[in-house]
């Protein structure tokens, strides 16, 4: 097969990775549905905060095994089964509500669905990788986008179709049948996926795009190609990427989670007149514009690092935020705080955009798929630590939320701060063993 054959091949993988990714990416609306199911259940921030930190969770592990797992069943068989799955967790989720239960609701959409959105979500990366050995950063950013603009799909798509045909008038009170909502939910994300994920499929061997040649590659990127995935993740600069890496998504997701209340918040403390159904509407609208600035944000952040380096970018992404952290201490106004919201989403994406070129430019593409696999564990963690660090401080605090806001952005100040400095041990320079 030559490449003027499956050059084309290329962008259509490209493509329908994107397309994969941002069914998946629709678990990041779950603020969404934070206020109404606490509301439909009478469970509180933490409880349904925990189906985020699951989902989150078993992401990244499932990622880490996915990672092994496609050398070995490549990535269609991979990527359908993680569609599958995903699906599959919305309608058990749907189940769950019907009966009220919680720990089934955690099982449906936390475990089941963490585990589809790990072996989805590492396939594309990986494999639109060994399409596009010239525009790593670019077509790695470029996919991963998709899962970024996840939660516009969700917040403004289909959560608002789906709820409209779901909810009745009783009287002069809107009902909603929320166990359908999530069984549709299931049904409209589960066949796009399947079909995306179908296509992807890993280059012929010795595949090369026009005027790029592998051999000249290897060698000027200066990889090793005698390491194993082994000696990478047991490596220093593997440790200090994931801890760059956890740090970034862990101030990140605090908002991924809760950027809907608190902005709600502060509408209702500028106008108490504003009734539940405006505030639910402004905290929709929060998702969407966020999620387009995370899914650019990976986009851009990712072909930056082409330019910059991957280190480089790291630190911008993390030393910048600091500052935006800190600031959101002292805003009021509900429009700066969704300004400032969507450049934090804008640089959390952009960590997911610049870490697979990151991984591929230390490590080498031989052992690519393990190793970003392996390094999305911290996402696991942070899925674990973000989340469940705003839900106490907001429960614990609910009487006073300006209070809680501030601690929060405090403490996400705390754990960038920690990761630029930390940034300042890893270079670009391609991992090479002890002598």
């Amino acid at each position: 097969m030559n490449a003027s054959v499956a050059t084309p091949n290329r962008w259509l993988v490209a493509i329908m990775g994107t397309v994969l990714q941002l069914v998946l990416g629709t678990i990041y609306a779950w603020s969404y549905f934070q206020k109404p199911l606490m509301a439909y259940a009478g469970w509180n921030n933490q409880q349904v905060a925990w189906i985020l930190s699951l989902a989150i969770c078993f992401l990244g592990l499932s990622a880490a095994v996915g990672g092994v797992l496609l050398p070995k069943h490549g990535p269609r068989k991979l990527a359908v089964t993680g569609a599958i799955l995903y699906g599959l967790s919305w309608a058990i989720s749907g189940f769950a509500l019907a009966i009220k239960s919680l720990p089934l609701l955690y099982l449906g959409l936390g475990v089941v669905g963490g585990i589809g959105l790990g072996l989805g979500y590492v396939t594309p990366v990986a494999t639109a990788a060994k399409w596009f050995p010239d525009k790593k950063g670019f077509i790695t950013g470029m996919v991963v986008m998709g899962f970024g603009l996840g939660a516009l799909l969700m917040s403004k798509i289909v959560g608002p179709i789906v709820l409209e045909m779901c909810t009745v008038k009783e009287g002069e009170v809107a009902v909603t049948t929320w166990p359908t909502v999530f069984y549709y939910i299931a049904f409209i994300l589960g066949v796009p996926g399947v079909i995306a994920a179908y296509i992807l499929q890993n280059p012929p061997a010795g595949y090369a795009p026009p005027g790029w040649s592998n051999t000249a590659a290897a060698a000027a990127a200066g990889n090793d190609e005698s390491i194993t995935a082994g000696e990478c993740v047991k490596s220093s600069n593997f440790a200090l990427m994931w801890f760059i890496f956890f740090c970034n998504i862990t101030a990140g997701i605090m908002f991924i989670g809760f950027q809907s209340p608190m902005i709600q918040d502060l509408f209702k403390a500028a106008d108490p007149e504003m009734t539940a159904a405006a505030l639910a509407a402004a905290g929709g609208t929060l998702i969407a514009i966020s999620s387009v600035f995370n899914g650019v944000g990976r986009f851009f952040w990712g072909g930056l690092s082409d330019k910059i380096g991957r280190v480089q970018a790291f630190r911008l992404i993390l030393a910048s935020q600091v500052v935006v952290f800190l600031a959101m201490t002292q805003v009021s106004s509900p429009i700066i705080f969704g300004i400032l919201v969507c450049y934090v989403l804008a640089c959390y994406g952009g960590g997911f955009g610049t870490a697979p070129s990151f991984v591929l430019t230390v490590f080498g593409q031989k052992v690519m798929g393990v190793v970003y696999g392996c390094l999305l564990t911290a996402w696991a963690m942070a899925g674990l630590v973000g989340p469940q660090v705003a839900a106490i401080v907001k429960d614990n605090l609910k009487d006073d939320p300006s209070k809680a806001a501030n601690l929060i952005f405090l403490i996400g100040a705390g754990f960038l701060a920690a990761g630029f400095l930390v940034s300042f041990l890893l270079s670009n320079k391609p991992f090479a063993k002890k002598a």
